[in-house]
């Protein structure tokens, strides 16, 4: 029997359609990674196409790595020759070859979110931008927006018209890049439109990959963004061979640039497309997916389609709704204990969703009381940990002493008595002479004004200089150790307690673990490892691709993070209007919104493989106040014969609170709804005084207007953006000097004025 033989109907489709552009319509859990996988050997074996012309792009590296090892078992040899890759590793691999070609030295560092936002304050400073009026996040978020739209520094300011705060923007955008350029990095936005970039001014370049990649393979297309769908159409320009697989339902990265019409105007980018649906569901039972099924109709911007399997209809949903968010913590909590005490599950078959971080804290304290081992997944990241950032900076330095930022951390750790003046003097200089700051430290000799602070310099340098002769003939782990013993690194931490010095140890005995498995699968791969690969690998790292598997721990994650996880037992935890989905979401005029929160819970449902239990309560504490709430509209339009056990009390048993659930949640939603904007607090007062004789009052004001400095018990200090009229309370939104902006009702924020 062949293999495709083991594949269903739709599937054999999928498979078989190999030339010009195919959309795979991939229900969760359709077997998407089979079909692609199978696609590639039917490629090799079938149609005699050199696996050295395939290329197959995802997003993730944990996805990567796992359709990188079925291709490899399932072609054998010649499976080494398909390029499977994430798309920044795909744009850092072309990238490293080209990239002179646009100006930049090949061995670019690649900056992450800490980086950027050290630049960016670096940058506002230097400006003397009022980064309370003006936050650096802002900032970062305008850029990014940009470059997810191909949009350069030089197109953003034609563009910005009389709109002050845009041209603020657009200034800031050019330094930026600007900066970038002179530190020879790139951000990760960089990564896809430096790429695009090239390809448009290098018709040479662009004829090399496209010659190389005549078959294109892209997974979870509903996740790109403006820029990685002009890279892959760029791509496949030539022979059009270009196979794309997603779930317009699963399209939930909105916030990070993704654009569902990538996938939903597919047809229209290329007419003759050929349009497969894989709807056999392969995870769930049926029951599960006759609940998310129900959920997902309610969109209309979508592309119709239903879930099935041949699985067992399975347990009916759960549906638990508790007065307070302690019960349901609760609740879940002993659940998940009895059912491993019964031997139903182990732990790690567990997983809690949440719509928000938030909501894992009342999980984790019933936990670590109840002695459940637990992990959250998107805290900490391990290459974001101080003693990790600095042996990176240290490498850094080594391969690339362009990048500013990593010479910068390091020169003074550990101490080496160079004080802030001196730096600030060696900067001057490097900006006056446009060197970097490496290059200005190792000319520290001719710098007016330094004098003897240059000889506390020079020993940094010459160590620099030391390690980088020793790169040819180290291993990465004996450069590692190297660094260590000869700065005496450990000795930054004598004033912290054992437990700390050990766990700052036992990272750094990862990193240099890391950096050996990173060398043995390069060479295991035919690649000679490399200072810059290593960097490049860990630099591309995600916070979901460190989720072990097999582990015997209950999963704790959003449901953003959740996507492309599956899990036998789900909770999905704080289905409430005004939770999930929020009030501003529910409210919002673009309807597109609310369809994205149907979306989510779409994934989160379809996470679950046997058991689904839904949870909600009643009242929550919400920045300190308590907030009634009605349970999710989203469980209201699960059809009631899918659930089974359910908890939810009628009106009659608790009128009181049902009243006040009722009453609060009907002020909030009139508080969001857009009614005439007051742009100024003088126009709220103007209104409440017109409104004067109908009962309204200078109380109808919140005290303050647009601009003005306020205080928050919990935020601190930060500047009124807007104030919107509504209901009974006004919708303040704030721009909190270290929180960022938040909204709120004004009676519950009592913001004082300052």
């Amino acid at each position: 029997m062949s293999i495709y033989d083991t594949l269903n109907p739709m599937q054999q489709e999928a498979v078989l359609q190999t030339e010009g552009p195919v959309l795979i319509l991939a229900g969760a859990g359709s077997g998407k990674t089979r079909v692609l996988t199978h696609r590639t050997a039917y490629l090799i074996e079938e149609c005699g196409v050199n696996p050295y012309h395939i290329m197959a792009i995802t997003f993730t590296n944990k996805a990567a790595g796992e359709m990188r090892e079925r291709v490899d078992d399932l072609v054998g040899f010649g499976a080494e020759s398909v390029w499977v890759s994430t798309f920044h590793s795909t744009c850092v691999r072309i990238l490293r070859r080209y990239i002179d070609r646009l100006g930049y030295d090949n061995r670019f560092t690649i900056y992450d979110s800490d980086d950027q936002k050290t630049l960016m304050k670096d940058i506002c400073k230097r400006m003397n931008i009022d980064t309370k009026l003006h936050r650096e996040r802002s900032f970062l978020s305008a850029i990014s927006r940009a470059k997810d739209e191909l949009v350069s520094p030089e197109e953003f300011a034609l563009n910005v018209g009389m709109d002050f705060a845009k041209r603020k923007q657009a200034e800031v955008y050019q330094e930026y890049q600007k900066m970038l350029f002179r530190n020879n990095a790139l951000d990760f936005d960089d990564l896809i439109m430096k790429t695009v970039e090239l390809f448009r001014a290098d018709p040479e370049v662009l004829d090399n990959y496209q010659e190389r990649f005549r078959y294109l393979m892209v997974d979870e297309y509903q996740d790109t963004n403006t820029a990685q769908f002009q890279l892959i159409k760029t791509l496949a320009g030539k022979y059009r061979n270009l196979c794309v697989v997603g779930d317009d339902d699963q399209s939930i990265y909105k916030f990070r640039g993704a654009n569902i019409y990538n996938i939903l105007n597919f047809e229209e980018e290329f007419p003759d497309a050929r349009v497969i649906k894989l709807e056999q569901n392969y995870r769930s039972t049926q029951n599960i997916l006759n609940a998310a099924n129900s959920v997902i109709a309610n969109n209309v911007g979508r592309k119709p389609k239903a879930l099935w399997t041949d699985n067992d209809e399975g347990d009916k949903v759960d549906f638990q709704q508790f007065d307070t968010g302690y019960d349901e913590a609760d609740y879940v909590t002993a659940e998940i204990g009895r059912r491993v005490q019964e031997g139903e599950c182990s732990y790690g078959d567990c997983a809690i969703l949440y719509r928000t971080n938030a909501q894992s804290r009342l999980f984790e304290e019933r936990f670590v009381l109840s002695g459940i081992p637990y992990k959250v997944v998107g805290g900490v990241n391990f290459y974001a940990r101080r003693e990790i950032k600095d042996l990176l900076c240290y490498l850094k330095t080594i391969d690339n002493g362009r990048d500013d930022l990593a010479v910068r951390r390091i020169i003074n750790v550990p101490k080496r008595g160079i004080g802030a003046a001196t730096l600030a003097k060696v900067q001057q200089y490097a900006n006056d002479e446009e060197m970097s700051f490496y290059n200005a430290l190792k000319l520290a000799a001719d710098i007016p004004g330094l004098g003897r602070a240059a000889a506390k310099i020079k020993p940094f340098v010459d160590f620099i200089q030391v390690m980088r002769s020793k790169v040819p003939y180290l291993s990465l782990p004996q450069l590692l150790k190297d660094i260590l013993e000869t700065t005496d690194y450990l000795e930054e931490f004598r004033n912290e307690t054992e437990e700390e010095v050990l766990a700052r140890r036992e990272n750094i005995d990862e990193l240099i673990s890391k950096a050996a498995s990173y060398e043995e699968k390069s060479r295991g791969e035919g690649r000679e490892p490399s200072l810059s690969g290593f960097l490049e690998e860990v630099a591309l790292v995600a916070d979901i691709d460190g989720l072990e598997t097999g582990s015997d721990y209950v999963v704790l994650m959003t449901l953003h993070s959740a996507k492309g996880l599956e899990f036998p037992q789900v909770y999905l935890a704080g289905l409430e209007d005004g939770i999930f989905p929020s009030y501003m979401t529910i409210c919002s005029d673009d309807p597109m919104e609310i369809e994205e929160e149907r979306r989510l819970c779409y994934v989160g449902i379809t996470r679950a493989m046997e058991r689904l239990t839904i949870t909600s309560a009643r009242m929550r504490m919400i920045r300190g106040e308590t907030q009634y709430n009605k349970v999710s509209r989203f469980v209201r339009e699960i059809p009631a014969e899918l659930f089974g056990r359910t908890s939810q009390k009628k009106e009659k048993e608790q009128p009181a609170l049902q009243k006040r659930v009722d009453e609060a949640y009907r002020q909030a939603q009139n508080a969001f709804k857009k009614k005439p904007l007051m742009q100024t607090g003088a126009e709220l007062y103007a209104r409440a005084a017109a409104n004067a004789g109908s009962g309204a009052s200078k109380e109808s004001g919140p005290g303050y207007e647009v601009g003005d400095r306020v205080r928050h018990l919990k935020f601190g200090e930060g500047t009124v953006t807007n104030i919107v009229s509504g209901g009974k309370d006004f919708e303040v939104t704030v721009d909190f000097d270290t929180y960022g902006v938040k909204k709120m009702f004004a009676v519950f924020a009592k913001l004082k004025k300052c």
